[in-house]
């Protein structure tokens, strides 16, 4: 991910595609010439531009583009896409501790289940480890949430634990499934068995979904990944 401040385009060193920085990881090369990953994009010297996406960064790696892009001879080993997602997913994993942090993270079924059907909540996340039973409740109060604001409107069942990403209404909360381990989200929120958690309005919550759908992006799991598009 690029500094969020940042308009200019950038180039692809693979698919020579411009876009703007948030869709690209960028890269410098370190100490010993091996290429590392400037996942926040402040990193001094300079720098390429890889689409933010797995199959891309490895294949960079493959056609040894790195070196052609930063003009010296750079190394980048074969596990620079495994580490690129783990930087992500650690990334994100911050912001989401900081949303907690600012007070803006309610967890346990019960409580989300009553911070959704009061309103205000942006994002709703399930766990891995989530029964479906669980996840269904909860979308059953994101749903009379909606009807009571004049938003109705039904979505399908998807059952499994694959991850999913859906917004039953425009104005509903973003519905994250399957995303995070239960584990990964105990070191985020500093608890237990974490399972159900909801995010409530504020900065550190668009900072964390901005994360989120970085690392969404890179693994491929969610091509619509703009999840702060309706959020002020």
């Amino acid at each position: 991910m690029a500094p969020r401040s940042e308009t200019a385009e950038r180039s692809c060193i693979v698919t020579r595609v411009a876009q703007p920085p948030e869709g690209l990881v960028r890269f410098v090369c370190g100490p010993g010439g091996v290429v590392v990953p400037d996942i926040r994009g402040n990193l001094p010297g300079r720098g390429v531009w890889v689409t933010c996406r797995r199959d891309v960064v490895a294949e960079a790696v493959r056609k040894r583009a790195f070196s052609r892009g930063l003009k010296e001879q750079a190394k980048a080993g074969d596990d620079l896409p495994e580490l690129v997602e783990a930087l992500l997913l650690k990334a994100a994993l911050s912001a989401l501790s900081m949303a907690r942090k600012a007070g803006l993270v309610i967890t346990g079924f019960g409580q989300v289940s009553e911070a959704v059907s009061k309103g205000g909540v942006v994002a709703v996340l399930h766990a891995r480890e989530a029964a479906d039973d669980g996840r269904r409740k909860i979308r059953q109060a994101i749903r009379r949430r909606l009807r009571a604001a004049e938003s109705g409107g039904d979505e399908d069942e998807t059952p499994g634990n694959a991850a999913l990403w859906q917004q039953p209404q425009p104005s509903g909360p973003k519905v994250i499934a399957g995303f995070f381990a239960s584990s990964e989200m105990d070191l985020a929120f500093g608890g237990a068995n974490v399972i159900h958690a909801a995010l409530l309005a504020g900065g550190a919550s668009t900072s964390f979904l901005k994360c989120a759908a970085a690392l969404a992006r890179y693994r491929g799991e969610a091509p619509d990944t703009d999840w702060t598009a309706s959020l002020s």
